[in-house]
């Protein structure tokens, strides 16, 4: 089935994205980290925001807030429970409706301990979780849960699209291809998204097939992916989640 709203990449800061679903008149926004950038594009759209989806408590993603509820009083906001600003808390299997579809609500803990995804149809909005080609730190949940999480996300179906809150696709790929030097999809994603970033566009969405073939946080049980992790870590590892843990120790440091 058709969807029955469209989507916007509304840019915030230095390179956040606030993903706006909306229809001819109604809006919803995902982590309005800064109102003025969306204030502005409801305005030029001439759109009334109805409701907003809040992945997780860390300002870029929570600090629109305020300004928002004031330009529309008794604004309805999704997200963890006791995050500043949510008035109406979520958590895993609770579901949402936008523009007549069911928005499923998953707990994706790992970047911090609360984090949600919201998967409307074919659009996964994952906040911090999963980014182009890599993942979030890891700040107040634990290393095991983000690792858990993002594989339960590789279940999704191959042509469900990632929506992360975050243009930081180049430089994950940068990481990838010193992970994986031998892997051609990430040479290919590379020279793809270098060139829609030459032209100011964002790189994301991006299918979860495309995620599978070039994030190596999605790859840890690719024989290249290990051979690397275990040569950054000075002794052999087999254990997916162990080879998880040095990728994401060694991006920290890359």
């Amino acid at each position: 089935m058709a969807d029955l709203f469209r989507l916007s990449a509304v840019s915030a800061f230095s390179d956040n994205y606030i993903w706006v679903l909306h229809d001819q008149s109604r809006a919803i926004a995902v982590d309005p980290g800064d109102a003025t950038p969306l204030l502005a594009f409801l305005a030029q759209q001439q759109l009334a925001l109805s409701a907003v989806w809040i992945t997780h408590h860390h300002a870029d993603h929570i600090g629109g807030l305020p300004q928002l509820g004031s330009h529309f009083p008794g604004l309805p906001v999704f997200g963890p429970a006791g995050v500043s600003g949510v008035t109406q808390a979520v958590g895993e299997g609770d579901t949402l409706t936008a523009f007549g579809s069911t928005v499923q609500v998953w707990a994706i803990p790992g970047h911090t301990a609360n984090h949600l995804a919201y998967l409307a149809g074919q659009h996964l909005f994952c906040g911090d979780t999963l980014f182009g080609a890599g993942c979030g730190r890891v700040f107040d949940g634990s290393i095991a849960q983000l690792f858990h999480s993002l594989q339960r996300l590789a279940t999704l179906p191959p042509e469900t699209l990632c929506y992360p809150a975050h243009e930081y696709t180049l430089s994950n790929l940068a990481f990838a291809a010193a992970v994986e030097p031998g892997n051609a999809a990430i040479h290919a994603r590379r020279a793809a998204d270098s060139a829609r970033r030459a032209q100011g566009l964002p790189t994301v969405p991006t299918p979860l097939a495309a995620e599978l073939a070039s994030n190596p946080f999605l790859r840890t049980a690719m024989p290249e992916v290990g051979r690397s992790a275990s040569l950054h870590a000075g002794q052999n590892l087999t254990d997916n989640e162990d080879i998880f843990a040095t990728l994401r120790s060694w991006k920290n440091q890359f």
